[in-house]
């Protein structure tokens, strides 16, 4: 049963290097396709789109409202009582054509409206979707990073199951030659059966192994193929990035570029200019208004007007926005600590990561070289009959399991590298120099900042934008 499993496995790996693209690929190719590919990324760039329209609409309330009604109107007489109220005379019945005495009126007209002041509520609107924007700009960049470090985990995990079912085929053969050994030592009297018996339940523990990686290999494949959008190729090594710095020199670049601190501190921004706004909707506005119509019959009427309104009584609904602002602060205010706080903390942990994966790559070679130094005595001992058939299979393990070590603790470097530059906030596309198109998050705020309306050409180029950024 094992060695069907083994032969089904053998089969879907064939499949998998058949699909797969034949030419060498790199981290950097890796990285600079998922960012391409990335549906998360457009996902959110989307969301920075809204975010910039919400500048848009509060700029539109600076700007004249223009609107047109057309009134078409139809007046029927009434009828007269079908009696009089003369006594005992009646009425003479009313042979009108009603349909001929309905008046029909139609009127044509355009009114506009301009706010003049409301004590800067609405620059104060404008100026906190502003900070929103930001804020969202920011939120991208930590999407980014976390797209790109899902593909640097995908990419690692991959060469590493890779090697790992090099390493269990190569466990399989040797115990494979092993029992052929111990089955010959046998058949001459140099061994028991005892000896073969240990050494079959090794190779069917080893195949079992070998299974398991097979196993976590294909699930790594879908993983990449999730991460970067596209079956793997052949992985070239991906090394550690240089990253030498001091905790407390990391802590303070990531305190000063890390995304989500950012979108923290233009969210507190966001939240005192909301504060303020609440604040001066208790206060009079002014605003102008102006209507010109026309009737069917081309008379000519106008209305201009000036109109200065506050509140004076809503229930204390205002009141309680202005409460209601300054307790969203204070949570802004405090998501910002919390963020500050967890950054330096994950800094910390990153950058001890990568200190005891190096030491472990120190360790894991010194283990290798004394567990094979082992093996190779034992195995000749076992030649002259100085060791059992079960000394060579505990030595032939021991060593295994240092190269596995070994394995993991140089790609735990590089997972460890790049997870220090994300704590940090450098693990985008612009920092890693990716030979890609960089996303400019300012291209469509340019396009809706100042409210364009639709059929201007301005209005025109961005149904163009939105039309190419739509197609497949």
């Amino acid at each position: 049963m094992a060695w069907t499993m083994r032969t089904v496995w053998a089969s879907l790996a064939a499949l998998v290097v058949a699909a797969a693209p034949l030419r060498a690929e790199t981290l950097a190719d890796a990285l600079a396709y998922g960012y391409e590919a990335s549906g998360l990324l457009e996902q959110n760039r989307a969301l920075l789109r809204v975010a910039d329209e919400d500048v848009a609409q509060a700029v539109s309330a600076l700007l004249p409202v223009i609107n047109w009604v057309v009134d078409a109107n139809a007046f029927i007489p009434a009828s007269p009582p079908p009696f009089s109220l003369e006594p005992l005379i009646p009425a003479q019945p009313d042979t009108r054509d009603l349909v001929g005495d309905v008046e029909l009126r139609a009127t044509l007209s355009l009114s506009a409206s301009l706010l003049l002041y409301d004590n800067g509520a609405t620059r104060l609107a404008i100026d906190a979707q502003k900070e929103t924007v930001l804020a969202t700009r920011q939120s991208l960049l930590d999407v980014e990073q976390q797209v790109l470090y899902r593909i640097v985990e995908a990419y690692v995990d991959l060469q590493r199951a890779q090697e790992f079912v090099t390493l269990r085929e190569n466990n399989v053969r040797l115990i494979t030659e092993q029992l052929r050994a111990a089955r010959d030592r046998f058949e001459v009297g140099e061994v028991t059966l005892t000896d073969v018996a240990q050494a079959e339940a090794r190779l069917a523990a080893a195949q079992t192994e070998l299974a398991v990686e097979q196993g976590a290999y294909f699930r790594a494949v879908e993983e990449f193929r999730a991460a970067v959008g596209r079956a793997p190729g052949n992985l070239e090594p991906a090394p550690p990035v240089g990253v030498t710095r001091s905790i407390p020199e990391a802590k303070g670049i990531a305190l000063r570029n890390h995304p989500a601190l950012l979108q923290a501190q233009h969210n507190v921004m966001a939240a005192e200019l909301t504060i303020l706004r609440a604040e001066a909707a208790l206060d009079p506005t002014i605003s102008l208004s102006a209507e010109v119509g026309m009737t069917e019959d081309f008379e000519d009427s106008g209305r201009l007007g000036l109109r200065l309104s506050g509140p004076i009584y809503q229930g204390g609904r205002l009141s309680s926005q202005v409460r209601q602002a300054i307790a969203r602060r204070d949570a802004a205010r405090s998501a910002l600590l919390v963020t500050s706080q967890r950054i330096e903390q994950n800094v910390a942990n990153a950058y001890s990561f990568l200190e005891v994966a190096r030491a472990n790559i120190v360790a894991t070679a010194e283990g290798v070289r004394a567990a094979r130094k082992a093996f190779e005595g034992i195995r000749e001992e076992a030649t002259l009959g100085a060791r059992t058939t079960l000394d060579v299979l505990d030595a032939e393990q021991e060593l295994l399991d240092a190269r596995a070590n070994q394995i993991s603790a140089q790609y735990e470097e590089t997972k460890a590298s790049y997870a220090l530059l994300a704590t940090m906030g450098l693990l985008t596309a612009e920092d890693l120099n990716l030979r890609v198109q960089i996303y400019d998050p300012t291209a469509y705020y340019n396009l809706v900042d100042d409210a364009p309306a639709r059929l201007s050409p301005q209005g025109e180029a961005l149904d163009r934008v939105l039309e190419a950024i739509g197609s497949p």
